[in-house]
């Protein structure tokens, strides 16, 4: 039985749901923001905001996806080690 892990990917479903919520509420938000009844001014600084805000996102996603493969190399190295020490290992060895 094998201890290695198994990388988890995600379905074509998952994924084309994922981007069509994205891109509906970009656009409902952009139809909002167009559509307001303020001055040019307040619905740019919210465009600008909206924009910062999806950058934002992606960037700690990134980060957090990122975290999370290193924790999985880090423990992937540790089991090496642990494994090479467990092989070396002779129980019968004469102590002294």
């Amino acid at each position: 039985m094998s201890d290695t892990p198994v990388k988890q990917q995600s379905t074509a479903a998952f994924y084309g749901q994922a981007v069509a919520s994205f891109t509906v509420a970009l656009a409902a938000t952009a139809i909002g923001i167009v559509r307001l009844e303020a001055d040019a001014w307040v619905r740019a600084f919210l465009g600008i905001a909206v924009l910062y805000l999806v950058t934002s996102a992606f960037t700690l996603a990134k980060i957090i996806r990122d975290r999370q493969e290193a924790g999985q190399i880090v423990s992937r190295v540790d089991q090496a080690r642990l494994e090479k020490l467990l092989a070396e290992h002779d129980p019968f060895q004469k102590l002294g």
